[in-house]
């Protein structure tokens, strides 16, 4: 992969909705995907039976795609932008 600082933990994601109110989504990397080099499954963060957005898949160049038909493109590149940029706590 072109970049070193893909997300490897669960994390949550703020994301600004265009015609909804905003959401916070919970983020978790599927070790059982064989679709992509990296696969990640979107929740919503705080709910007791938590909704599924989808999931979102990146290729060994750092192409994603998104897997789903909720969040709309704005919405996919702010969740693919804060996992190609996240950067554990230490």
């Amino acid at each position: 992969m072109t970049n070193n600082a893909y997300l490897i933990n669960d994390a949550r994601v703020w994301i600004k909705r265009m015609n909804r109110p905003d959401e916070v989504l919970r983020i978790i990397l599927d070790l059982h995907s064989t679709d992509a080099a990296l696969c990640y499954l979107l929740y919503t963060a705080y709910e007791k039976a938590p909704e599924y957005f989808g999931r979102i898949l990146f290729d060994l160049q750092g192409y994603w795609i998104y897997d789903g038909d909720i969040l709309t493109i704005a919405e996919q590149e702010q969740v693919a932008k804060f996992i190609m940029n996240y950067v554990e706590a230490v």
